[in-house]
């Protein structure tokens, strides 16, 4: 898929329906507390797009950030509890920011906080998409933030670039925005000498190998540029256009202004049982396959077949979620598991013929099917 800047920037402000993900430091001062201003600005920016006919989507953090100062502490705890329970004071506090300056444009808006959990089971995912499709159809702007009052460090997404690229599989987005604390991305740190600022990223897989970037250095947030490129390329990867950039240039970014760095998407749509797969899904399992399977699998248009693999590995019912690896253990693909894992080791390396005559016709089939694979 091939797409120039112009056309990506074209088809962000273009986009009907739009998720916008802004960091901790964006919304408060060095301090850690609270910036009203900064976040009036912000909500400005989402109304005018709204107005125009997008269908908004924020992913907002801020949450500990917004909380630890109202409890007396100088800077953001350590230690995870503290930061759990400033999060469950701090999400209040942000959401009656957001309702308030939201209401001054006319606009509602609904809190969603997500755990990893809910997006990892198809249940939890479906239950998640239809509330966020039923607020958005409703007119509501959802702010999204993960549960971290309640999320556990065994299973998170650790910070809200992560999700936001979910978030924008989830609800099919056409656009992805993610507001960070610098203006784009650049050819190294930008306090380094003879760093460039990139304004355009055809192929951020590629940008990801070739581009020195650096961690959080906020002290309120959590994530960094690596996040951020990440949340580009799950987008890119789903067919998103995406742009990156500071919070101050919201507006001028969803108006599609060459602003920031824009990323173009590098596959065309696929469905949401497919991205799910491919990004959301917790694999429970693997199967290991043999290098015929392995490349046949590569190709992207075969289902996985008893005959190529040669082991299975972990607990896991049909329907669940694998990978499945190559004989050095190299992920080639999650897929949908077609047989609980109990059942697989008597149909190892055995053709589908020989398997619908000794174990029956349930049995001549795929040990994951082709419309339930996905590469990674």
């Amino acid at each position: 898929m091939s797409m120039n800047e112009a056309a990506v920037r074209r088809a962000i402000a273009g986009a009907q329906t739009i998720v916008v993900k802004v960091g901790s430091s964006s919304l408060t001062t060095p301090s850690g507390h609270l910036d009203a201003d900064r976040l009036t600005a912000l909500v400005a920016a989402l109304a005018a797009a709204a107005h125009q006919g997008a269908r908004v989507v924020l992913v907002s953090s801020g949450a500990i950030a917004a909380g630890f100062g109202p409890l007396g502490f100088d800077a953001r705890p350590a230690d995870v509890v503290t930061q759990q329970t400033a999060a469950a004071v701090g999400q209040g506090l942000l959401m009656a920011q957001y309702e308030t300056a939201f209401a001054r444009h006319g606009l509602r808006v609904g809190q969603i906080l997500i755990t990893a959990a809910d997006t990892i089971r198809a249940t939890q995912y479906r239950n998640v998409q239809r509330t966020l499709d039923r607020l958005l159809d409703l007119g509501v702007v959802p702010i999204v933030n993960e549960n971290d009052s309640l999320a556990s460090n065994e299973i998170r997404f650790g910070d809200n670039d992560r999700l936001s690229a979910l978030v924008a599989n989830i609800v099919r987005a056409d656009a992805l925005v993610l507001l960070t604390d610098v203006d784009a991305l650049y050819t190294a740190p930008p306090s380094e000498p003879g760093s460039q600022r990139i304004g355009y990223v055809p192929d951020v897989i590629e940008a990801l190998a070739a581009v020195q970037v650096g961690g959080s250095t906020s002290g309120v947030g959590t994530g960094g540029m690596v996040t951020k490129l990440e949340a580009a390329r799950v987008a890119a990867v789903s067919g998103i256009p995406a742009v990156m950039t500071c919070a101050s240039n919201a507006g001028p970014a969803l108006m599609g202004d060459p602003v920031g760095t824009a990323f173009a998407p590098v596959n065309g749509r696929d469905t949401s049982k497919r991205l799910w797969i491919g990004f959301a899904a917790d694999p429970r399992g693997t199967f290991v396959v043999d290098d015929g399977a392995a490349r046949a699998v590569r190709g992207g248009r075969a289902s996985l077949l008893a005959a190529g693999t040669l082991a299975v590995r972990g607990d896991f019912s049909a329907g669940d979620p694998v990978w499945i690896d190559d004989e050095h253990g190299t992920h080639l693909a999650r897929g949908l598991a077609g047989y609980d894992a109990e059942e697989v080791p008597q149909m190892l390396g055995r053709t589908t013929a020989d398997l619908g005559e000794t174990l029956g016709e349930e049995y001549a089939h795929p040990l994951v099917h082709r419309d339930g694979l996905v590469l990674v």
